[in-house]
């Protein structure tokens, strides 16, 4: 199980989009529960015909249709994303 996150830690959500080489990237509110948030996403991605809703930290609501969705990664802010050559 994984352990619910502290204050001081916000979950950022990225969304691989198929046929694009782009990402959606969702900060969500410091309180979420990742579990649920992982069921929520297993839900959505049961059938490309549903939506994944997401609410940001800001209260702004982003739809996802499931059959667009190539990845999803979930993880804190606070662990640092390596970019560039050489990075891992």
């Amino acid at each position: 199980m994984t352990p619910h996150l502290t204050e001081e830690e916000p979950v950022d959500v990225r969304i691989g989009v198929i046929h694009t080489g782009r990402e959606v990237e969702v900060e969500l509110p410091n309180d979420t529960d990742r579990d649920e948030l992982k069921a929520r996403i297993a839900k959505a991605l049961e059938d490309d015909d549903n939506v994944l809703w997401l609410t940001d930290r800001h209260g702004k609501d982003l739809a996802m249709p499931s059959g667009k969705i190539a990845y999803i990664e979930v993880g804190s802010q606070e662990v640092e994303r390596r970019i560039g050559f050489g990075a891992g």
